[in-house]
């Protein structure tokens, strides 16, 4: 088995519980044209950034998504990222 600490049981559940909440809370808003308001690979990018940051809890994730990841703020993420 690899020792990896990225891939530790916490680490794993830590990463289920924010997939959980932003997909409940963004996951299934439709527009007017019936498409997801927002979409899957902001909401998984965001849950990976929030563990990899070294996050222990959830709290706060929502208004990190709306900050750093919301439809409109591609701009600022891509500013983060590089």
């Amino acid at each position: 088995m690899v020792d990896d600490r990225r891939y530790s049981k916490e680490k794993l559940k830590l990463r289920e519980q924010a997939l959980l909440i932003l997909l409940s809370r963004y996951g299934t808003e439709l527009d007017n044209t019936r498409k997801s308001k927002y979409d899957n690979q902001s909401i998984y990018e965001c849950a990976h950034d929030w563990v990899s940051q070294g996050n222990v809890n959830c709290n706060g994730i929502t208004k990190y998504y709306e900050a750093n990841y919301e439809k409109g703020n591609k701009c600022l993420r891509s500013l983060i990222i590089c």
